[in-house]
């Protein structure tokens, strides 16, 4: 399996997600965890496979030097329209965070990486890259398909024999992931370099409403429905993505 980029899918993706309540939720829960612990001076912000720039643009309307990269030129060239109408600034970098990372040598404040994990063969290796690109009082904001999520889904939908054979991964070329992640193996990857100092759930309620009942709510009760129960104790483990926000351990140097 072999990473996968989205040139061809910008369009449709940006439709799917952004264009419904799913993308406002999604960015709701994400601002609100930010504004919880992020120090209130300007930061150096990283956003590692920033398609369209929403959260890079809210961060950058807010004062931070933002960096964008991003593998697929249609949809960083959106997000350059999308900061050009803004009238903000940022650095656009064409590149995938293999590339980006071997040669960076600045650190950041604040490194985001949202619904990147998902879409890779093999996640440590970007782990670990983002850790030695972030200041040692800095953040990672990490963001990742579900595992639990999907699976709670299939189950309510009665799909027992697709989760008696395990098939989770999405088709390559598609815009379900590849591969959702199990939040319990990839903290075992994380907690090693980062300290896991809060979580989130995003959508822990509205993916699993039938539509005719979501249908009958206004978006913004919505909204503040899912940013009141998003650390819930039974349901911020269900999201349909985890939100984490993350704080480098020091690691010994040989």
């Amino acid at each position: 399996m072999h990473d996968q980029h989205f040139d061809n899918l910008s369009i449709r993706f940006a439709k799917k997600i952004y264009g419904s309540n799913k993308g406002a939720i999604r960015l709701a829960v994400l601002q609100a965890d930010l504004n919880e612990v992020l120090p209130k001076r300007q930061l150096r912000v990283l956003d590692i496979g920033a398609g369209l720039g929403h959260m890079a643009l809210w961060l950058a309307e807010q004062g931070h030097q933002v960096t964008l990269v991003e593998p697929a030129l249609s949809m960083l060239e959106a997000a350059q329209q999308r900061f050009t109408e803004a009238g903000c600034q940022a650095q656009f970098i064409h590149a995938d965070w293999q590339s980006f990372t071997q040669q960076a040598e600045q650190k950041y404040d604040l490194v985001l990486c949202h619904a990147v994990l998902e879409w890779l063969a093999e996640q440590s290796q970007i782990l670990a890259a983002m850790h030695r690109l972030t200041t040692a009082d800095g953040w990672l904001s990490l963001a990742f398909y579900n595992k639990d999520g999907l699976i709670l889904q299939n189950l309510i939908k009665g799909n027992l024999r697709k989760l008696s054979q395990q098939r989770f991964t999405g088709d390559a070329g598609g815009l379900t992931p590849q591969q959702p992640l199990d939040p319990r193996e990839l903290a075992a990857q994380v907690e090693p370099l980062w300290h896991i100092q809060q979580r989130s759930g995003i959508r822990v309620f509205h993916d699993y409403m039938p539509p005719q009942f979501r249908q009958k709510i206004a978006a913004p009760e919505l909204v503040s429905t899912e940013l009141s129960y998003r650390r819930h104790p039974a349901l911020a483990g269900l999201g349909r993505y985890l939100h984490w926000l993350c704080q480098p351990r020091a690691i010994a140097v040989d």
